[in-house]
Protein backbone atom coordinates (compact mmCIF):
# COMPACT_ATOMS: atom_id res chain seq x y z
CA UNK A 1 0.00 0.00 0.00
CA UNK A 2 2.79 2.43 0.99
CA UNK A 3 4.46 1.48 -2.54
CA UNK A 4 0.91 2.25 -4.57
CA UNK A 5 1.07 5.79 -2.26
CA UNK A 6 4.54 7.11 -3.39
CA UNK A 7 3.67 6.04 -7.06
CA UNK A 8 0.32 8.13 -7.06
CA UNK A 9 2.57 10.95 -5.26
CA UNK A 10 5.56 10.53 -7.77
CA UNK A 11 3.02 9.90 -10.52
CA UNK A 12 1.49 13.62 -9.14
CA UNK A 13 4.36 15.46 -9.17
CA UNK A 14 5.74 14.45 -12.06
CA UNK A 15 2.42 16.05 -13.45
CA UNK A 16 2.50 19.32 -11.50
CA UNK A 17 6.13 19.61 -12.94
CA UNK A 18 4.61 19.37 -16.77
CA UNK A 19 1.91 21.44 -15.76
CA UNK A 20 4.53 23.97 -14.59
CA UNK A 21 6.89 23.41 -17.67
CA UNK A 22 4.25 23.67 -20.41
CA UNK A 23 3.01 27.08 -18.28
CA UNK A 24 6.28 28.49 -18.18
CA UNK A 25 6.92 27.74 -22.19
CA UNK A 26 3.45 29.33 -23.01
CA UNK A 27 4.22 32.98 -20.86
CA UNK A 28 7.63 32.92 -22.70
CA UNK A 29 5.80 32.39 -26.06
CA UNK A 30 3.07 34.93 -25.28
CA UNK A 31 6.05 37.23 -24.09
CA UNK A 32 8.18 37.16 -27.27
CA UNK A 33 4.99 37.73 -29.12
CA UNK A 34 4.18 40.89 -27.39
CA UNK A 35 7.73 41.81 -27.69
CA UNK A 36 7.84 40.98 -31.38
CA UNK A 37 4.25 42.90 -31.61
CA UNK A 38 5.33 45.99 -30.25
CA UNK A 39 8.69 46.15 -32.57
CA UNK A 40 6.19 46.05 -35.74
CA UNK A 41 3.95 48.44 -34.75
CA UNK A 42 6.20 51.00 -33.38
CA UNK A 43 8.96 50.48 -36.34
CA UNK A 44 7.34 48.41 -39.32
CA UNK A 45 3.70 48.34 -39.68
CA UNK A 46 0.37 49.93 -37.94
CA UNK A 47 -2.81 49.27 -38.55
CA UNK A 48 -5.34 52.33 -39.55
CA UNK A 49 -8.72 53.33 -40.04
CA UNK A 50 -10.51 55.97 -41.81
CA UNK A 51 -12.09 58.39 -39.80
CA UNK A 52 -14.41 60.86 -42.52
CA UNK A 53 -14.65 61.50 -46.24
CA UNK A 54 -11.77 63.57 -47.20
CA UNK A 55 -9.74 61.03 -49.20
CA UNK A 56 -12.69 60.00 -51.05
CA UNK A 57 -13.63 57.85 -53.59
CA UNK A 58 -10.08 56.00 -53.31
CA UNK A 59 -11.17 55.92 -49.62
CA UNK A 60 -14.05 55.47 -47.48
CA UNK A 61 -15.40 56.28 -44.37
CA UNK A 62 -14.11 53.41 -41.74
CA UNK A 63 -11.60 51.66 -43.89
CA UNK A 64 -9.19 49.83 -43.09
CA UNK A 65 -6.01 50.25 -44.10
CA UNK A 66 -1.92 49.10 -43.50
CA UNK A 67 0.76 51.81 -43.05
CA UNK A 68 4.15 51.07 -43.74
CA UNK A 69 6.03 52.58 -41.14
CA UNK A 70 9.20 51.83 -42.43
CA UNK A 71 9.16 53.16 -46.18
CA UNK A 72 9.93 56.35 -44.75
CA UNK A 73 12.71 55.43 -42.71
CA UNK A 74 14.62 54.40 -46.33
CA UNK A 75 13.06 56.75 -48.84
CA UNK A 76 11.26 59.66 -49.15
CA UNK A 77 7.68 60.20 -49.09
CA UNK A 78 6.86 60.96 -52.94
CA UNK A 79 4.21 63.05 -55.00
CA UNK A 80 1.00 61.01 -54.89
CA UNK A 81 2.03 59.05 -52.20
CA UNK A 82 -1.40 58.45 -49.94
CA UNK A 83 0.44 59.10 -46.53
CA UNK A 84 -0.95 58.50 -42.48
CA UNK A 85 0.36 62.08 -40.56
CA UNK A 86 0.27 63.55 -37.79
CA UNK A 87 -2.12 66.59 -37.95
CA UNK A 88 0.12 69.57 -37.59
CA UNK A 89 -2.44 71.92 -35.11
CA UNK A 90 -3.06 68.78 -33.06
CA UNK A 91 -0.35 65.74 -33.33
CA UNK A 92 -2.65 63.51 -30.93
CA UNK A 93 -4.93 62.91 -34.08
CA UNK A 94 -3.69 61.67 -37.52
CA UNK A 95 -4.81 62.39 -40.61
CA UNK A 96 -4.44 60.30 -44.31
CA UNK A 97 -3.71 62.61 -47.16
CA UNK A 98 -2.18 62.41 -50.10
CA UNK A 99 1.53 63.83 -51.56
CA UNK A 100 0.94 66.86 -53.67
CA UNK A 101 4.18 68.25 -53.93
CA UNK A 102 7.25 67.25 -52.11
CA UNK A 103 10.35 69.76 -51.08
CA UNK A 104 11.44 72.37 -53.42
CA UNK A 105 8.28 72.18 -55.28
CA UNK A 106 6.14 75.21 -56.15
CA UNK A 107 2.22 74.49 -55.99
CA UNK A 108 -0.39 76.96 -57.12
CA UNK A 109 -3.83 75.80 -57.16
CA UNK A 110 -6.00 77.64 -60.15
CA UNK A 111 -10.26 77.82 -60.28
CA UNK A 112 -8.93 74.06 -58.08
CA UNK A 113 -6.78 72.76 -60.87
CA UNK A 114 -3.17 71.78 -59.01
CA UNK A 115 -0.12 73.05 -60.50
CA UNK A 116 3.30 71.82 -59.52
CA UNK A 117 5.83 73.56 -60.76
CA UNK A 118 3.90 75.11 -63.27
CA UNK A 119 2.82 71.74 -64.78
CA UNK A 120 -1.02 70.80 -64.13
CA UNK A 121 -1.26 67.86 -61.74
CA UNK A 122 -2.99 64.50 -62.97
CA UNK A 123 -5.48 63.94 -60.53
CA UNK A 124 -8.23 61.55 -62.70
CA UNK A 125 -8.62 60.32 -59.39
CA UNK A 126 -10.76 63.40 -58.67
CA UNK A 127 -14.46 62.88 -60.06
CA UNK A 128 -16.04 66.53 -60.77
CA UNK A 129 -18.30 66.45 -58.00
CA UNK A 130 -15.17 66.19 -55.71
CA UNK A 131 -13.27 69.25 -56.93
CA UNK A 132 -13.02 72.52 -55.55
CA UNK A 133 -12.90 75.54 -57.65
CA UNK A 134 -10.24 77.58 -54.93
CA UNK A 135 -7.30 79.49 -55.69
CA UNK A 136 -4.37 79.10 -53.75
CA UNK A 137 -0.52 80.06 -53.95
CA UNK A 138 2.08 80.07 -55.34
CA UNK A 139 3.88 78.81 -52.72
CA UNK A 140 7.18 77.25 -52.97
CA UNK A 141 7.41 74.31 -50.20
CA UNK A 142 10.32 74.54 -47.91
CA UNK A 143 13.15 71.78 -47.01
CA UNK A 144 11.64 68.84 -45.37
CA UNK A 145 7.62 69.42 -45.85
CA UNK A 146 5.26 68.04 -48.39
CA UNK A 147 1.93 69.80 -49.63
CA UNK A 148 -0.62 67.37 -48.94
CA UNK A 149 -4.29 67.23 -49.30
CA UNK A 150 -7.38 65.00 -49.50
CA UNK A 151 -8.83 63.88 -52.56
CA UNK A 152 -12.37 64.77 -52.03
CA UNK A 153 -11.34 68.54 -52.83
CA UNK A 154 -14.14 70.47 -51.34
CA UNK A 155 -14.12 68.51 -48.06
CA UNK A 156 -11.09 68.37 -47.02
CA UNK A 157 -8.71 69.87 -44.54
CA UNK A 158 -5.26 69.79 -45.49
CA UNK A 159 -1.92 71.61 -46.90
CA UNK A 160 -4.17 74.49 -47.92
CA UNK A 161 -5.79 75.53 -44.76
CA UNK A 162 -2.78 74.47 -41.99
CA UNK A 163 0.29 74.54 -44.84
CA UNK A 164 2.85 72.17 -45.61
CA UNK A 165 3.87 69.41 -43.43
CA UNK A 166 7.20 68.64 -41.78
CA UNK A 167 8.54 65.28 -42.64
CA UNK A 168 8.72 64.63 -39.30
CA UNK A 169 5.28 64.26 -38.95
CA UNK A 170 4.70 61.51 -41.39
CA UNK A 171 3.82 58.28 -39.94
CA UNK A 172 4.14 56.24 -42.75
CA UNK A 173 2.75 55.16 -46.64
CA UNK A 174 -0.72 53.86 -46.97
CA UNK A 175 0.14 50.31 -48.32
CA UNK A 176 -2.56 48.79 -48.52
CA UNK A 177 -6.90 49.04 -47.51
CA UNK A 178 -7.50 45.51 -46.52
CA UNK A 179 -11.08 46.06 -45.14
CA UNK A 180 -13.80 45.75 -46.50
CA UNK A 181 -12.44 42.98 -48.40
CA UNK A 182 -14.60 43.28 -51.22
CA UNK A 183 -12.45 46.51 -51.71
CA UNK A 184 -9.30 45.48 -50.69
CA UNK A 185 -6.15 47.31 -52.91
CA UNK A 186 -2.38 47.79 -52.45
CA UNK A 187 -1.37 51.22 -52.96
Amino acid sequence: MRLEIDHRKALLMYRLKVWKDELVAWFKTLASAAVYATLIVTFGFQVARVEGQSMAPTLADQDRLIVNKLAYRIGEPRRGDIVMLYYPVDPDKSFVKRVIAEEGDTVRIVEGRVYVNDVPMPDDFVPPEYRSHDDWGPKVIDQGYYFVMGDHRNNSSDSRHWGPVPKKYIIGKVQLRWWPIPNAHLF
